[in-house]
């Protein structure tokens, strides 16, 4: 196991010494920007005024960056009358001499750094902060909300943009401000989560995280069987269906529910597929000894509603029809309206898998046989409860298993077993939260970006604009390159992709989600480093 990056204020003599070697490597060796010495160490001018933010493995420097107070600036003696040129502020600083290591050069360290720095600064109360920014780096600092000003300094080969932040009224600099004060003076960058693009868990709001945080309450107390009613009825309400029942496990117990119910129906029916949790629901009828026939196209491909129909008005005896609403191992959002109809015509039941479409778009589940769905994706809760929508009275029966026996569940008020009040209860939070036309609106517009960015860079992406799903981009990976290489090195940057399902990997395809809370000031690094796969770039700072 690879030691601990540590990131913290230089106070060691090692550590200076260190300095020196990487501040020659960096500005005489990589940048010309001073004489080569035979001793291959750079003390910089201004060394006994400044601060430095280090990143460290095992008494290796790897990372570091110069705060400096002290006026005049490096910038006072390349521009005149700086202060012209800035808003009004009280206390200035200057970062300098971003330096990394080339081996080591990632978003995960510089990160580190920014980190550091962010407490440092509030520490010290700076509500203005200048840089000499590498002039092939400005947009990696506009992220982080710095602006240009002025003419370009330096000389050639070694070209600086003048840039300034204002510390108290950056967003993205107070946030990060905010994430130190939980964390300790030196701390392990190796386990900080990222960015979550995972289609679950995801990330997971305050709220919610302290409601499952509570005591647990028995399931069996009026209180509980109370707010128990209420998030059922919250559900029903977001999905326009009559019924719902909670049950304690992930979407594939909901699916077993559903398979068990129709076992009991009788008739024939139809499944469709179109990726892998399509062929998981032929297999759930396979399981259960259900009597089926299957549509069965090519993953990301849209299925072909014609030929369902007309399957289904040649074989009168299929008697119901199931399938996956968004296929989440291919990003295609299946057509719920138009299959509603089709089956509605032929008089089938129809059944649904919405188990990566609920809180994610639009959905209207009346009329609906059965449905399944999960609290753990664009719901933003925490996994561990499912749920089995339905529109009719279901009786209960002895000739399927108590567990999956959703009739059961209705006789028994919806509380036949032991459930966890904690998962309820953040279930619960995340429901009142959730205003289903900003999410859906805001969910579109950033999936589009994303997909337009990704486009740009020459990627192709699986599934087709008209027919994607807003919460999911699936990406073919090019030749020559490995999904699994890039998921683990986009980690390393700060970016949990969907990679480690088999059925990824086997295809060499990446996923990015939008299952959870996402910006576009987040994903703009993520796509600077996708960039290089088409058009490698260097990753000099």
């Amino acid at each position: 196991m690879k030691a601990k990056l540590e990131f913290k204020i230089a106070s060691e003599n090692w550590e200076f010494e260190q300095i020196k070697e990487l501040n020659y490597r960096t500005f005489v060796e990589e940048i010309p920007q001073h004489e080569q010495n035979s001793e291959k160490l750079l003390l910089d001018k201004f060394h006994a005024e400044n601060t430095y933010i280090i990143c460290t493995r095992e008494k290796k420097l790897l990372g570091m960056m110069a705060v400096r107070d002290k006026r005049p600036f490096s910038l006072d003696q390349k521009l005149s009358d700086l202060d012209s040129y800035l808003p009004e502020h009280n206390f200035a600083c200057e970062f300098r001499l971003l330096s990394i290591e080339q081996e080591f050069r990632n978003l995960r360290i510089i990160q580190g750094l920014l980190v550091i720095l962010a407490r440092f600064a509030d520490e010290k109360g700076y509500d203005i902060a200048l840089i000499s920014a590498n002039v092939n780096r400005i947009r990696f600092y506009k992220q982080f909300g710095f602006k240009a000003f002025g003419p370009e300094v330096g000389t050639k080969g070694a070209l600086y943009q003048p840039m300034y932040l204002t510390l108290q009224s950056s967003i993205e600099f107070r946030q990060k401000s905010k994430l130190m004060s939980r964390l300790p003076g030196n701390f392990s960058v190796k386990n900080r989560q990222g960015v979550n693009l995972l289609p679950g868990p995801v990330s997971i709001s305050e709220e919610v995280k302290r409601a499952m945080a509570d005591p647990p309450v028995s399931h069996r107390s009026e209180e509980f069987r109370s707010d128990f009613n209420f998030v059922r009825k919250q559900l029903c309400e977001l999905t326009g269906s009559k019924n719902v029942e909670i049950f304690m496990g992930a979407g594939s117990l909901a699916n077993d529910a559903v398979a068990a119910q129709l076992s009991l129906e009788g008739g024939k029916g139809l499944i469709l597929s179109n990726g892998e949790f399509g062929e998981r629901l032929i297999d759930h009828a396979d399981r259960t000894d259900l009597e089926f026939d299957s549509v069965e196209v090519p993953w990301g491909e849209t299925l072909n509603y014609q030929e369902i129909e007309n399957t289904i008005i040649q074989n009168t005896q299929i008697k119901w029809l199931w399938f996956v609403h968004s296929e989440t191992s291919t990003g295609v959002l299946n057509d719920l309206e138009l299959l509603k109809n089709i089956s509605h015509r032929a008089n089938a039941r129809l059944c649904v898998d919405c188990v990566s479409s609920i809180g994610v778009v639009p959905i209207d589940l009346n009329g609906i046989y059965l449905a399944s769905g999960v609290s753990g994706k664009g719901l933003a809760s925490y996994p561990g409860l499912s749920f089995v929508f339905y529109n009719h009275e279901i009786i209960s029966s002895n000739s399927i298993p108590r567990y999956l026996d959703i009739g059961f569940y209705a006789e028994s008020g919806g509380i036949p077993f032991t459930i966890s009040s904690n998962l309820v209860y953040a279930l619960r939070e995340s429901l009142r939260s959730f205003d289903k036309d900003s999410r859906y609106r805001e969910l579109t517009e950033i999936s589009n970006w994303a997909r337009a960015k990704i486009r740009e860079m020459g990627l192709d992406i699986l599934a087709s604009d008209d027919s994607a799903t807003p919460a999911i981009v699936t990406i073919l990976i090019p030749e020559g390159h490995s999904s699994e290489d890039l998921g683990k090195r986009l980690q390393d940057e700060g970016f949990l992709v969907h990679w480690r399902s088999q059925y990824l990997a086997q295809r060499n395809w990446i996923q990015i989600a939008f299952m959870g809370k996402h910006s576009k000031e987040q994903l703009i690094p993520l796509f600077e480093f996708l960039s290089e796969l088409k058009s490698p770039l260097s990753k000099a700072l």
